[in-house]
């Protein structure tokens, strides 16, 4: 199994990617190879880093992929790719990637994902699903997407998996406007929660709960400074609480008349048609 994670404009939070390298971390996987960056990043878009090693060496880091590889006790060994979204070649790139997940045998891909939405930081992290695949939508308990328009790495990508018949699942998580540039742990953990369900390797995650919440404490104080934001606040509770939630949706667990996961995917698709 494939997992994936760009940084960038669809990691709001931080939270895809820190989902990403929290689970490579937590399942000792090593590094096995990366994407050479150099036939598909504008280097004045991103740029490398220059950093110092122990001994003052000067280093530069390039924006390339990685690969990372892990072997678990369940019927399927784990991929992970974590890199920012490439800016050209997308179709070659892709190619490659199709290339190396049929060569290693990967029967299935999950995309990782965070955007920005109108909710308030106070109530649970909302995580949308949606696979191409019928059944693998019916044995999640995920919904179809019927998104039209402009599209990122993630759509090109997917869309050549599905072409392989390689079934994709999709994640996002939702982060509030208001803390947008702050990393966020609470939709990192919400990420994690539900890929390791789907993955199958349960993982303990007390560390990523602690530092949820002492992010949502530091939310709280920043929010009880300012009387506009505190309003501004409790209309998104009051919004949020007047609509039912489909937050960590199993198969077993829907409820035709109380949630509407369309809901949550036309939101997902809304943000992308704005970038």
């Amino acid at each position: 199994m494939l997992v994936t994670a760009f940084e960038g404009w669809n990691d709001a939070g931080d939270a895809a990617s820190g989902a990403l390298r929290w689970l490579i971390h937590r399942v000792g996987a090593e590094e096995v190879a990366t994407i050479d960056c150099e036939d598909f990043f504008d280097f004045t878009s991103t740029r490398p880093l220059v950093t110092q090693s122990e001994t003052g060496e000067r280093q530069i880091t390039w924006p390339d992929t990685e690969i990372w590889a892990a072997v678990t006790d369940t019927d399927h060994d784990l991929l992970f790719m974590v890199g920012q979204e490439p800016h050209l070649r997308w179709r070659t790139w892709s190619a490659a990637i199709l290339e190396l997940a049929e060569t290693l045998g990967v029967s299935s891909v999950i995309t990782l994902g965070a955007l920005l939405s109108d909710i308030p930081h106070t109530r649970p992290t909302v995580v949308t699903g949606t696979a191409d695949d019928p059944r693998v939508a019916a044995r999640l308990g995920l919904v179809r997407s019927t998104y039209e328009g402009p599209t990122g790495i993630v759509g090109v990508l997917g869309t050549a998996l599905r072409q392989a018949a390689i079934p994709t699942v999709s994640l996002w998580a939702s982060v509030p406007t208001y803390v947008s540039s702050a990393p966020s742990p609470k939709a990192t953990l919400a990420l994690v929660e539900r890929a390791t369900r789907i993955i199958g390797v349960p993982l303990p995650t007390t560390d990523l709960e602690i530092a949820s919440a002492a992010y949502l404490r530091q939310i709280d104080e920043l929010v009880d400074s300012d009387e506009d934001t505190a309003a501004y606040v409790s209309d998104l509770e009051a919004a949020a609480d007047d609509q039912p939630t489909t937050d960590d949706i199993d198969g077993d667990d829907i409820d035709d008349e109380d949630s509407d996961p369309g809901d949550l995917v036309e939101e997902v698709e809304r943000f992308l048609r704005g970038n």
